[in-house]
């Protein structure tokens, strides 16, 4: 998968990307994330990539020309399966998206700023515009590697253990059930017997009720 990320803000994108599980998949070969400077992409002798909204009112809009010359100079390059923006309107980020998107090849994620980016940009250059929840951040960085994340770990070969995102919470639309781990009695805090058991069926039974007992408790609305 080869994922472009454009901001204002390079910086603020590159960390997450620089340690962990998203540092060996691009170390693996398994994934390429390439982080763009919208800066560069700007024609005057500023770079100047945002102006004063038509109409008046607060706050900055990221100008439409940066955007349309970056984007385009992308595509001379490789063909996209989707041009997302990150907003909080779009579509929400939910664990089905993250998969839908895992099967994607290549991927541009544009990062809002200010108040946003000029509306031409959301009617003719994006694909899908997507919400990692219902605030506001002061810029689509931190959702972008949000999206990222999610994805990328979804990816073959990503995983040291290839089950182990198949078990995560949403997977099913299941909150993930309790897990534990040594020592088996800490401050007479106990793990439940059957996790000792190493009876393979019935600690499967327990995870899938435990599994049930919390969403119905935490979020009762995925059991719908």
């Amino acid at each position: 998968m080869h994922i472009d990320i454009i901001t204002t803000l390079p910086k603020l994108v590159e960390s997450p990307f620089s340690d962990s599980i998203l540092k060996r998949a691009q170390a693996k070969g398994i994934v390429t994330v390439n982080v763009i400077d919208l800066r560069q992409y700007a024609t005057n002798k500023h770079r100047t990539t945002d102006d004063y909204a038509f109409g008046g009112g607060a706050g900055m809009v990221m100008m439409i020309e940066p955007i349309d010359n970056c984007i385009a100079d992308l595509k001379s390059k490789r063909e996209y399966d989707d041009i997302i923006y990150m907003s909080p309107d779009g579509q929400r980020l939910n664990q089905a998206l993250a998969n839908e998107l895992s099967l994607k090849k290549n991927l541009i994620l544009l990062c809002g700023h200010y108040k946003g980016v000029d509306e031409r940009v959301r009617e003719h250059l994006i694909t899908r515009e997507i919400s990692i929840g219902d605030y506001v951040l002061s810029g689509g960085e931190l959702a972008a590697a949000v999206v990222a994340d999610a994805v990328i770990r979804l990816i073959p070969g990503v995983l040291s253990d290839e089950t182990s995102a198949l078990s995560d919470s949403f997977q099913d639309d299941l909150i993930a059930p309790p897990v534990y781990t040594r020592p088996a009695e800490y401050k007479g805090w106990k793990v439940p017997d059957v996790l000792l058991s190493g009876h393979a069926t019935k600690i499967d039974e327990w995870r899938h009720e435990q599994s049930l007992e919390r969403t119905r408790q935490r979020r009762p609305e995925l059991l719908k």
